[in-house]
């Protein structure tokens, strides 16, 4: 008989940031499959006995291909186990999701999805920001700054990147973001257009930044840091001198 598995979204690293749901998974989970980023003093709330399986990605690391984790998914859900698939801030934003409930509805396997704090609202909070506002920011969008090569996607709507009155969160964009400013002044977005970086949210290192898309662009060409970070720009990206 099949078990079942529970897509748990871990929050952007703080435990105490995991939902009442999240912490009851991982502690009825016998195995658990984790990402990177997930892992930590999260993993102290599974069983003494679980299993604890990595399988993050991390860019410019070795890891496991996709095809890879869905199948050992599917063969301990199919060993009739409860299995958690711990991934890291809301498991349904850029966290190839979508891949590893293919996978389970193939083999017919039963699965949840439970929600979480995604580490564009931790940010938000912790820089003493709303990531909406009257008047000003009454559109929030969430984008990828890479695709599966690494790059800056070729298909984004620059129309809508470049509104001055929309809060625009990029994930995984520390390495494309230079090219992006370029592609969003041509589209007229102003070079003095507020921008923040944050990076490892919600952790001990986390680390706040305030720029502009300009000056940041230029930081980040120098920058070596391998950190997982979020870029803010828009109206609510304040810059404070």
């Amino acid at each position: 008989m099949n078990g079942f598995v529970s897509f748990v979204s871990s929050g952007p690293g703080d435990p105490d940031l995991l939902t009442v749901k999240a912490v009851d998974r991982l502690q009825k989970a016998e195995v658990v499959l984790f990402d990177d980023l997930s892992a930590g003093p999260i993993l102290e709330h599974a069983k003494p006995d679980a299993d604890l399986i990595g399988v993050g990605k991390r860019a410019g690391r070795a890891s496991p291909k996709q095809d890879h984790v869905s199948r050992v998914l599917v063969e301990y859900a199919q060993a009739g186990l409860r299995v958690v698939r711990l991934k890291s801030g809301d498991c349904g934003m850029f966290g190839r999701l979508e891949e590893e409930i293919i996978a389970l509805r193939t083999a017919g396997i039963p699965f949840e999805i439970i929600p979480g704090v995604t580490s564009a609202s931790a940010a938000a909070a912790t820089a003493g920001i709303p990531l909406t506002r009257r008047l000003t920011a009454r559109r929030v969008q969430f984008i990828t700054g890479a695709d599966v090569t690494g790059d800056l996607p070729a298909d984004v709507n620059m129309a809508a990147l470049a509104d001055p009155l929309a809060t625009t969160v990029v994930y995984m964009g520390k390495r494309t973001f230079a090219g992006l400013v370029a592609r969003l002044m041509e589209h007229g977005l102003p070079g003095d257009t507020p921008a923040m970086l944050a990076e490892a949210v919600s952790t001990p290192a986390e680390k706040v930044q305030r720029f502009t898309i300009a000056t940041l662009a230029l930081h980040l060409e120098k920058a070596t840091s391998t950190t997982p970070a979020l870029i803010f720009y828009g109206p609510l990206a304040e810059f404070d001198g």
